[in-house]
């Protein structure tokens, strides 16, 4: 009978504890830390994904969701993915052809639409995908075969071969016209967070040719600025809170600022005013690729990264050249400099924290040891930083719930209109720490046994709602 008795009670114990609510409470936690964390994954060659050419449906997922999950245990927010390496596409598309690098032939289904998939994917664990375009890039390589609807056999007459590539001529308005459509057909039609595009306007200089296209450095400039403010204001059109960045050349023009060097003149050879782009507020990001080491004075990282931020109040993201670690290109790269750098980019400038990794595939392999080197500099989940030059109005606070149940703490929450993503933050022996960033619309969260938990909304502007915060009694 005691025993029956025992019994009873344990049991009525575990119930009591099982029903234990959370209840309001005035502990407000510290703001979300905000930064953007991304990373560059490329399709073309086979870089970054798939990692072979003719990989079956299943095997390219599988992939791509092992690098999704990396970034997810790094505590990351972004993949920068690539869609249109050369007038292709890595999706469905009645404009141009599928991408040679996913099945080895141009035109050819993979049997799925990747960038659904990784809408998909990765919005289910909190990250946003930029997709990344080449707009004028027509072939990176003569000797790559094409399909009878790809534009260098459909309109040759829109392409000119430049050393052994061809380029859309971004001098004819029909080329900027199809540029721009394809980028616009993927915001229509994917739900997508943001739109990137490289350093790639007009190509890299190949030995003493020209491109002959017949204008001056100067008009070409004015080309490209006429299709970067295009793009911008068509992008706001159609769905505002996508953002729309660029990745330039890390240097704006040689000399600029005093002492720094270069081969390469992106402001005279590649067209790119990438400052004026920042300071007309024709990007919401920038990220030039900061591909050097810190102490270089020629291409030193801080003195770049310090005028960049200077040249207006819009975040300045720089390229972190993660690749090179311990790499032939820079023998000897340790892991610590990208940490360093990210440091750094923590502590140079006013504008919001951020940084993209070149690339994704350094991540996953953990090259010299990078990626745990990486778990002391993200150290807790990080919310994208918001847009106020396009929206400062938050969401409300979400409706939340919270219950004990044994050494869990299970939080509920009712999904608002205006909510993209849910932070949680729970408070363990005084102390706050985010949890998890997760789509709003996961609806719940459980986690280990937490004395409070605080609850916020952001939209997909990231902005904040203020935070329903909730404790035992």
């Amino acid at each position: 009978m005691l025993r029956l008795l025992a019994s009873l009670v344990s049991l009525a114990v575990t119930a009591l504890a099982s029903a234990q609510t959370y209840v309001p409470v005035n502990d407000k936690p510290p703001a979300l830390a905000r930064e953007f964390r991304g990373a560059w994954v490329a399709c073309i060659y086979n870089l970054d994904w798939p990692s072979a050419k003719g990989l079956s449906a299943a095997s390219q997922q599988a992939e791509l969701r092992a690098i999704l999950d990396k970034l997810v245990a790094l505590k990351m927010n972004a993949i920068i993915f690539q869609v249109r390496p050369h007038c292709d596409a890595v999706y469905a598309s009645a404009l141009e052809p599928w991408s040679p690098w996913l099945t080895g032939t141009m035109g050819r289904s993979p049997g799925y639409d990747p960038l659904a998939f990784c809408v998909r994917e990765a919005h289910a664990r909190g990250i946003e995908v930029h997709a990344w375009f080449n707009p004028f890039r027509a072939l990176a390589n003569t000797a790559h075969a094409t399909c009878s609807s790809h534009i260098t056999r459909a309109t040759p007459q829109l392409t000119k071969r430049y050393g052994t590539q061809v380029w859309c001529d971004p001098a004819l308005s029909e080329t900027r016209t199809r540029a721009l459509n394809a980028i616009l057909d993927v915001v229509r039609r994917y739900d997508i967070d943001g739109v990137h595009l490289d350093d790639y306007f007009y190509p890299y200089p190949a030995g003493n040719q020209s491109f002959a296209d017949g204008k001056t450095p100067t008009q070409r400039r004015a080309i490209i600025d006429e299709f970067v403010s295009k793009l911008y204001s068509a992008v706001k059109r159609q769905k505002a809170w996508v953002r729309v960045g660029i990745s330039p050349f890390g240097i704006w023009q040689p000399g600029v600022p005093s002492g720094i060097e270069a081969k390469l003149d992106s402001y005279t050879q590649l067209a790119c005013d990438s400052r004026k782009w920042l300071k007309n507020g024709w990007v919401d990001y920038l990220a030039p690729q900061l591909y050097w080491r810190i102490s270089p004075q020629k291409q030193s990282f801080p003195a770049l990264l310090t005028w960049w931020r200077q040249q207006g109040s819009r975040p300045i993201w720089p390229g972190l050249a993660t690749a090179r670690i311990g790499s032939a290109e820079d023998p000897g790269r340790p892991a610590s400099e990208i940490t360093n750098q990210i440091d750094l980019t923590r502590k140079i400038g006013n504008n919001w924290n951020g940084h993209i990794h070149w690339s994704a595939k350094s991540l996953v392999r953990n090259q010299g040891g990078i990626a745990t080197r990486l778990a002391s500099t993200y150290t807790q989940p990080s919310a994208i930083p918001p847009m106020p030059w396009l929206s400062k109005s938050a969401p409300a606070a979400p409706d939340v719930s919270a219950t004990l149940q044994g050494s869990s703490t299970v939080v509920r929450w009712v999904q608002a209109a205006a909510a993209a993503k849910i932070a949680v933050q729970a408070r363990r022996s005084g102390t706050w720490r985010t949890v998890q960033i997760l789509p709003a619309s996961a609806n719940g969260l459980t986690l280990p046994r937490a004395d409070a938990i605080a609850v916020t909304a952001l939209d997909r502007f990231g902005n904040a709602s203020p935070p329903r915060t909730l404790g035992l009694k």
